[in-house]
Order: C-alpha cells, then structure tokens, then sequence
C-alpha cells in the first residue's frame, strides 16, 4: 500500500516501498533523500485519528465491483435506504467514487453543500437517520469533471473518514469506484486500524462481469478484507404484464451463483431487473417506497437482511 507522492517521477515505488529513494527512477526526485532516509515509512497519523473517529460507528461495509456498470451505486443506494427504514438505526452513506459521483444524484441530493462545523465536515440527510456524504457536494456542477491523481483522491478519502461528523452510526455504507485502484487502497488502509465488517460485491450474470469479479475477490483476499458475499445484479427481467422471465444477460460459465460455489463465498442474492429501478435512481427516490411490491424489492430485503446476519454476528 504504498503511497506515491503529488510531484514524484512516473515509476516511483512508493514512499512504503523498500526501494524508496534508492531505485534509478529516484534520481533527480525532490524527495529522493527523505525517503531514502526511511522517514516516510513511519505510519500515517491519520490512521489513529480514524479509528478514534469512527469507534463512533458500529458496522462498516465497502460495495466493490470489479467492473463499471454492474448497479454497484444502485445497489449502495438502496442498502442505505433499506437500512434507514428501521428509524431505530442511524445510517450513513459515504461516496468514494472521486471521479463518478453518482450518490448525490441517486439519494435525490444534487446541487446540496457540504457545511463546516466546528466539529468537522457536516454531511447531508435524506431522512432523519441517513445522512450522505459525496465529492458531487463540492463540485460547482454536476457536471464538472474531477481530474485528479491518486495522491489527491486519496487526501479526499482520508478527509471524508476523518472530518466528517457521523455522530453515533450504525451502518456505514462505502460506494467505491469499480476496480481495485488507489481509492480501494486508501479506504482499507486507514480502516484497518477502526475495522471492516466486509465488502459486498456486485457482478451481473455474464463472464464478462464475472471475470473482473474474481479479481475483485483476490484483493480482498490479499488485504485481508472479509467479503461478506456477492449480489447477481440485473438477474433475468421479469414481464410486469405476463410475468414471465427472461435472461437479458445470460449466465453463460453458471453466473454469480458457480462463481461464489467455486471460490467459496456466499452469494447473497440475486435482483431482478426492473426498469423502475433505474427511474427511481434517476429522480432520487427509493424503490422501496415507489415500487414496494416488485420482485426486486423481495431480493433486495432478503439481500439486507443477510447483510443485517453478518454483521450482527461479527459484534
């Protein structure tokens, strides 16, 4: 987990590396003589700071998926929602998709401002126990583009963990960026210290999907991440008029549901299309509330609560 730093050379190992300051790519590097003196691999302040801050927070889950397009901010969306409508819970939902914030959108919170408090960064509420909290906040338009290298992202994030006031909260929900890049990184590295419940990993049935999802599984293995089981998004659409299903996205190697029997994870469900789904996240609503007795809401509440299991038995 090596940081690199703002102003560093293209083949810089990082300021953890072992080769810091010392590999030819070094040469010439402003920094090249404080890394070579080790004083860099010192661990990061911030590190503590965060678990003081998030001692305050009983369940942390990260929603990874290996490839774009899957739903993943779809399904983060309606995790937090279906968690928040237990008013007993304190919810929060914290955006680390830098350069694609779609969260605000979503949660029916564009064009809202981040305010500053004299504890910290004071995050948006979409109900009186879910609060949001998304790069899209600070950006003068929604379609302004975030051009950013990793050392700045990854300021972003250690700033969202430790700055934002959550108050006392009982599931925080991470959307991250698909893949396995600087943002994942940074969230498991400054998490580690204040503990992880696990990831949820979306995929859709095709080996396409499937493909980046195991890749997606041995990071989590490699950084010691637990996976609390995969979601098959966009499972077959089922005929609002004749009920009948089809599968949209063919399941050609077994889908998600050999891939997890192969790999020895849980599948936590699998949710069928419904073009309801992606209204509701286009005009900010919940598809719980809008479409109650849809068979995407019957998975999506089985889905939750095995996600609820987990975590209470991590206590």
């Amino acid at each position: 987990m090596a940081d690199i730093p703002e102003n560093a050379p293209q083949h810089c190992p990082g300021t953890g590396s072992t080769e810091a300051g010392k590999s030819s790519a070094c040469q010439g590097c402003p920094n090249q003589s404080i890394c070579a003196s080790a004083a860099t691999s010192a661990p990061d302040p911030a590190i503590e700071e965060i678990k003081e801050k998030m001692s305050l927070v009983k369940h942390k889950i990260l929603v990874l998926s290996g490839k774009g397009g899957v739903g993943k901010s779809t399904f983060s969306a309606h995790l937090a929602h279906g968690l928040a409508q237990d008013e007993g819970k304190e919810v929060a939902l914290l955006d680390v998709d830098i350069c694609g914030p779609s969260i605000p959108r979503m949660m029916g919170l564009e064009g809202e401002q981040v305010h500053q408090s004299g504890s910290g960064w004071s995050p948006v509420y979409v109900e009186d126990n879910l609060a949001v909290m998304s790069v899209g906040f600070l950006l003068s338009s929604p379609d302004d583009a975030v051009i950013w290298r990793g050392p700045k992202k990854n300021g972003m994030i250690k700033q969202f963990l430790r700055d934002v006031d959550w108050g006392e909260v009982d599931y925080l929900i991470v959307d991250t960026p698909p893949g396995t890049s600087d943002e994942h990184l940074s969230v498991v590295q400054y998490l580690s210290a204040a503990g992880i419940d696990g990831a949820v990993i979306v995929t859709t049935p095709q080996e396409v999907s499937l493909q980046d999802v195991r890749k997606e599984i041995n990071f989590c293995r490699k950084v010691k991440l637990p996976i609390i089981g995969v979601v098959e998004n966009m499972s077959g659409f089922i005929c609002p008029k004749c009920e009948n299903e089809s599968q949209i996205f063919p399941p050609t190697t077994g889908g998600a549901e050999k891939m997890c029997t192969d790999l020895n994870v849980s599948l936590l469900g699998k949710v069928p299309l419904d073009p309801n789904i992606g209204k509701s996240c286009d005009t900010g609503k919940s598809f719980f509330t809008e479409i109650p007795d849809s068979p995407a809401t019957l998975s999506y509440r089985i889905i939750i609560q095995r996600i609820q299991d987990y975590c209470e038995k991590k206590k």
